[in-house]
């Protein structure tokens, strides 16, 4: 073990061995984005420092100092509040009242300018949270993909809204039009693309929103300031930087926010819905803790249940939502499926973002190794053991996945959700008690199970479907097609995140209806031929 963790040591090397096209200049952001100007910014402010560790030359590491950015208060965050207010001057503003054609023209200017900025975000992406070049490029990529769907989408939606209804008498044109302010703040595990998921739906819908980057994925933001800027009319988009103890609290309490777009924990998102005086007027859309189960019966094709478990549960370090967080094995291949999950653990590469087919990388949260730790001993004082290898090597913000087996009822791993390269491994005899885990649980997001016994998996497909969002069959939990629903039950989510979905949940549906008669015929014929309404219009987008 020493060896490796030796080993591990030297992952960590001087900044001249870091390949040049990955090195980061620091970036020492003094700027924020309020109605449409980019102010400077002359107080406090908060370091980041990178998850990937620098030799200090003393036989030690020390995690690198990368950049900075502004610590706002609650004056500025009030004021970013009273842009946004200003901008949608209850629903009569520019952009809300601007046409689809006119808001999808807007996010188009944004692609484009946000596309510029790929390399510096991808490398921002390595340097903030220590996901891979590959995962980061992904995410980059997926995002903008994300963004064209939707602007699709919403091009469909309007050729649907674009005829006239006519039941009962009545004529009428139903389309989506927006709530109000949105508040959106993002996690740090998917900085980019899980807070895109929510703003940009948002802004589409003709919401003006205020954006709070998550702690850690900060800087990788401050690029794209002048592309909000550029691309959107003033107060349409607007970035608040600080603590959210501090900020947050007023701005939900003042009951002008509209829209809580939260990813992160059930715990957070609850006091912040309980902030808000009117929480009847306070949509949200949540993505919140989950601690999903992969099921592995007797009648699992195990090499395949491995693979997809070691996906599932460590793509970048098990630091997702949609991660499988615990597994329920049968008792009758456990033996031969721990054997072969403990080898391909070891097997996996550790190292640097930017190194070649890297598996597992430097965490970015500085307190998290030492409760993983703490899971880890906490369930060996139970009872269990970690059976790989490597299991839990530890040098500064790297932690080696553990494999723990047998987890039960009384440690942390089986309640908790780790967030972080620990498996634990539950033995089961009967198929009613990861059904019973499952019931007991607070989360409801997803459920993985391996079989092919089709009885057997249609049994499980209809125990789990009342109880979890997704059922994966033979495969790992995740969040994508993006053209799929993303929810959950219970503490895991409110609201449902896709493309389409997204759209309808930043908007509501509205009408304009009449009688039918040949005065109103008359009426709406002549608002729609002389396009004099945006809203009653038979236009739409090809």
């Amino acid at each position: 073990m020493q060896d490796f963790i030796n080993s591990l040591q030297n992952i960590f090397v001087a900044e001249d061995r870091i390949p040049a096209d990955a090195r980061i200049k620091a970036i020492h952001q003094r700027e924020y984005l309020v109605n449409g100007e980019i102010r400077r910014w002359d107080g406090e402010v908060a370091e980041v420092y990178s998850p990937v560790q620098i030799p200090d030359g003393r036989g030690g590491i020390q995690r690198k100092l990368i950049g900075s950015y502004p610590v706002c208060g609650a004056d500025e965050a009030n004021e970013a509040l009273d842009a946004a207010l200003l901008a949608y001057d209850n629903g009569q503003g520019e952009w809300p009242t601007m046409s689809i054609a006119g808001r999808v023209q807007c996010m188009e200017k944004f692609v484009c300018q946000f596309i510029g900025q790929r390399e510096l975000v991808i490398k921002l992406l390595m340097w903030e949270i220590g996901k891979t070049y590959t995962e980061s490029a992904k995410e980059f990529d997926r995002t903008v993909n994300y963004i064209n769907h939707s602007i699709d989408e919403l091009k469909d939606m309007d050729r649907h809204s674009a005829r006239f209804e006519m039941t009962e008498g009545y004529v009428a044109q139903v389309r989506p039009s927006s709530l109000g302010v949105v508040l959106c703040m993002g996690p740090f595990n998917y900085p980019l693309n899980e807070t895109f998921a929510t703003l940009i739906p948002a802004l589409l819908m003709g919401n003006t929103v205020l954006f709070k980057p998550p702690k850690h994925g900060t800087l990788l933001h401050y690029p794209l300031l002048s592309a909000f800027k550029e691309a959107f009319p003033k107060g349409v988009v607007n970035t608040i930087y600080g603590r959210g103890a501090v900020i947050t609290p007023g701005l939900m309490a003042s009951g002008k926010i509209n829209v809580l777009a939260f990813i992160g924990s059930s715990k957070v998102a609850n006091e912040l819905k309980k902030q808000h005086p009117k929480v009847n007027r306070l949509r949200a859309v949540l993505s919140l803790d989950a601690k999903n189960a992969a099921i592995v019966t007797e009648h699992a094709d195990l090499k395949l249940a491995v693979s997809e478990c070691i996906l599932g549960a460590l793509s970048f370090n098990g630091q997702r939502c949609t991660a499988i967080k615990i597994i329920f094995v049968h008792r009758a291949v456990s033996a031969a499926f721990l054997k072969m999950l403990a080898e391909a653990v070891d097997a996996l590469k550790p190292g640097l973002p930017w190194d070649d087919q890297v598996d597992i990388t430097p965490l970015p949260e500085p307190q998290k190794p030492a409760y993983l730790k703490n899971c880890i001993d906490d369930a060996l004082t139970h009872g269990a053991s970690v059976i790989n290898q490597y299991g839990g090597a530890t040098v500064g913000s790297f932690v080696f996945p553990a494999v723990v087996y047998p987890v039960s009822k009384e440690m942390k791993l089986y309640r908790e959700e780790q967030f972080g390269p620990v498996i634990p491994v539950v033995p089961y005899d009967s198929i009613k008690e990861p059904i019973a885990y499952q019931v007991a649980s607070n989360h409801g997001m997803q459920v993985s199970i391996f079989s092919n016994d089709a009885k057997e998996v249609s049994a499980l497909i209809d125990s789990f479907v009342n109880l979890v969002s997704r059922v994966n069959l033979n495969s790992q939990c995740q969040r994508g097609p993006d053209t799929l629903p993303f929810t959950g039950r219970k503490d895991s989510a409110e609201g449902t995140l896709s493309v389409p979905d997204a759209l309808r949940s930043f908007s509501i549906p509205t009408m304009v209806s009449a009688k039918l008669n040949d005065t109103n015929k008359a009426l709406i014929n002549e608002i729609v031929n002389d396009n004099d309404s945006n809203f009653l219009s038979t236009k739409y987008i090809l």
